[in-house]
């Protein structure tokens, strides 16, 4: 073992320098200038291996994706598994022969050959925090509570980097997190995220924030926040104490403390961290080639952080607007798998990843950028009753890109059903190791903690297979993905709102992906029966030439029609990614028919409209098995379609879904769904005769939009 860092160094009179300056208050951002210089010092002496991948990186950028990707909708398909293993995604081929992923990442997989997949990590731990624990500091869990953060907890694998490896431009700023720290649900803060019994000095520098707001600033970084004047009084006061050691001969150590005081100062004054963080310098291209959400634009910043000096940034899979106290938050899909990863999860991942290793590529920056991208355990092979995964610690995939790693390659196998390590299993030692091993910090050293207790630097070795100055394979074929399959996310719930998509209705019995519009009866050119039609008509569309329309005598009017109670129709549509909270939904109507006489005598006083929020029932998720959560109903007004822009009314329908178990977490099963129904409700039948005239009477919909206005309350629960 090679001891790499003791207790700090005590001056002739007993007094150690960090004491002194605690007591000038000089720490900035909670960054402590002589722990700075400790660690920029005292590198790692001794044997250091030879291979060539060790030193390779200048910094890492860790995307940690809180939640647990599932394997086979990423990185490890199994195609010939049973359907309830396979899930309902096909396999596409990389670029890299041999090497499918799922076709839910087709702009990744055109840059296979800049990565390196392991399908065989494991850590055999179910749980966020234990097992997140283990892959962030190289050990295993051993404490009382790994749901909390304890001083008394192993250091994060940063901390330790912070320390032993500094960045030599911006060492106040060697370790980052972006854009939150790691919570499970409210404020539940897992161990393993904090330099524990380090000291707090060490703690990677959270910057909590959306970089995606176009109001995005950084707490500390501001002028505001510690005025120039305040600042160079903290300056004077480090003069005085310095002054005290005037008489004392200085060593190596001594002088180069000095620098790195400076360069402390230089950060403060000079503005070098802010316009790091100043996301405004970036041309629109580059913005949009990221995409606009919150996981995006903070690769967008990890990549200028990088570019500025920063050694380690880290970035977390950041929440969205409400998914707390839900069935699945992040990437921890216990409900409803299949949707929230094709409509949500993985276009963001896919879309930000890619522009990420392809901008950091062309500047020239991924040939000494560590890129590790990870969640803490992988998703339970058989898909449970709400069409989720569960938690799987035992196998799940790590992708690694940029300085020392050889690309091209997917190393390690899991099993015919993606359960278990087939071969190479992978451990949490191994990639803190890694990591380590890749910055020029010798894996196999030792250091001492603050009361000089002397503690490996992790557990486990390099992935040595992995390792390498050369692509493991220079073999390429044409990537199979279909980009167009996986747009972009762009926030939205519903899809195409105004009816404008040449994409035709579809059935209630047709499967339920891609998302899009259904009807239990989708009219022919000529049928007059009660039912849903798309309509192409410029005249009476509120936003461009389609809208849709909803009734009887749609067709020619050439056969009689005869509507008993309960006759109805429906135009449905599943939910892109629901939570827990409010929603406002909202519908441009107006009636319509062979004669105003006729719309308000037959259908105004036969037919009742009704917006409804609902649950679906079966795997099938079909809108005819379906449980009406609430529902408003309404009464057209006959249009003058004369002036279509106030033939048109607005109807508006607010919901708020709380939790109905407090303590648990909220579930909409299989999936939330929004339907306009137009059902008879009068007793009787209604008989209408075939005539020369149409005797039509419907319900023209146009911009069908649902908002997602926020959480009704907040709850700390456990997941």
């Amino acid at each position: 073992m090679f001891p790499i860092y003791g207790s700090a160094a005590r001056l002739c009179d007993g007094i150690s320098r960090r004491d002194w300056l605690r007591v000038g208050g000089l720490s900035a951002l909670g960054l402590s200038l002589p722990s700075l210089l400790h660690a920029r010092e005292l590198v790692p002496p001794g044997i250091l291996p030879t291979d060539k991948t060790f030193g390779r990186a200048k910094n890492v950028v860790f995307l940690y994706l809180l939640g647990g990707p599932p394997q086979h909708e990423t990185f490890d398909p199994k195609p010939e598994s049973p359907a309830e293993i396979r899930g309902a995604f096909r396999p596409i081929h990389t670029n890299v022969p041999g090497i499918d992923f799922c076709e839910l990442l087709p702009r990744t997989a055109r840059l296979a050959d800049k990565l390196a997949i392991i399908r065989s990590m494991a850590t055999d731990d179910n749980n966020h925090d234990s097992s997140g624990y283990w892959l962030l500091t190289g050990y295993k869990y051993l404490g009382p509570n790994s749901r909390t953060i304890q001083p008394t907890d192993w250091p994060y694998f940063g901390s330790l980097v912070k320390m032993l490896k500094p960045s030599e431009v911006l060492p106040p700023l060697s370790t980052v997190w972006l854009p939150d720290l790691w919570r499970l649900n409210e404020n539940v803060t897992p161990a393993g995220q904090s330099a524990g019994f380090l000291g707090s000095q060490w703690n990677p520098d959270v910057f909590v924030g959306d970089p995606s707001r176009p109001d995005y600033q950084v707490q500390g970084l501001q002028l505001s926040d510690l005025p120039p004047l305040r600042l160079r009084k903290r300056e004077d006061l480090l003069r005085q104490v310095e002054s005290h050691f005037a008489g004392v001969e200085r060593g190596e150590l001594v002088r180069n403390y000095d620098k790195f005081q400076q360069q402390s100062f230089q950060l403060m004054t000079s503005g070098k961290a802010r316009e790091a963080f100043d996301l405004s310098k970036e041309p629109v291209a580059i913005r949009q080639m990221y995409g606009p959400s919150q996981w995006s634009q903070s690769l967008l910043l990890a990549r200028r952080l990088v570019e500025a000096g920063v050694r380690l940034v880290h970035v977390n899979w950041p929440r969205e607007p409400g998914d707390n106290a839900v069935d699945n938050p992040l990437w921890d899909t216990h409900a409803q798998n299949a949707d929230r990863v094709e409509d949500v999860l993985c276009p963001l991942f896919d879309v930000g990843f890619s522009a990420f290793i392809t901008d950091l590529d062309q500047r020239g920056l991924l040939s000494e950028t560590l890129v590790v991208a990870i969640g803490e355990f992988g998703r339970t092979p058989k898909i449970n009753g709400n069409g989720g995964r569960d938690h799987w610690g035992p196998v799940f995939c790590c992708a690694l890109a940029g300085a020392g790693i050889s690309t091209g390659q997917a190393y390690g196998a899991s099993d015919a059903n993606g359960a278990y390590p087939a071969r190479d299993r992978v451990q949490g030692g191994d990639l803190t190791a890694t990591i380590f091993h890749l910055l020029g910090i010798n894996y196999q050293s030792t250091f001492h903690d603050r009361e000089g207790r002397e503690h490996k630097l992790t557990l486990g070795a390099p992935v040595w297979k992995v390792l390498g100055t050369e692509p493991a394979s220079k073999d390429r074929t044409e990537c199979t993905g279909d980009i167009a399959r996986v747009p972009p996310w762009d926030g939205t719930l519903l899809v195409n709102t105004d009816f404008e998509s040449p994409v035709p209705l579809r059935t209630l019995t047709e499967p339920s992906r891609p998302k899009g519009w259904r009807s239990d009866k989708s009219l022919a050119a000529e049928d007059d029966s009660l039912g849903v039609k798309l309509i192409d008509d410029p005249a009476r569309s509120l936003s461009g030439r389609h809208h849709a329309a909803i009734g009887f005598g749609l067709g020619r009017g050439t056969s009689p029609q005869s509507f008993a109670k309960g006759a109805a129709t429906l135009l449905a549509q599943e939910v892109r990614s629901p939570f827990a909270g409010t929603y406002r939904m909202s519908v441009r109507v107006a009636g319509d028919g062979v004669s105003r006489e006729f719309f308000e005598s037959v259908f105004a006083k036969n037919f009742t409209c009704r917006l409804i929020f609902y649950q679906y029932t079966s795997p099938a998720k079909t809108p005819a098995e379906r449980k009406e959560l609430a529902s408003s109903t309404f009464v057209p007004r006959f249009g003058d379609f004369t002036q279509p822009a106030t033939a048109y009314d607005k109807i508006e329908f607010t919901k708020v879904f709380e939790n109905p178990t407090p303590g648990g977490n909220f579930s909409f099963g299989l999936g939330l769904g929004v339907a306009l129904l137009v059902e008879k409700i009068t007793d009787g039948v209604l008989e209408l005769p075939a005539t020369p005239i149409s005797p039509r009477a419907n319900l023209r919909v146009d911009d069908f939009q649902l908002e997602f206005i926020g959480k009704s309350r907040k709850e700390d629960v456990k997941v």
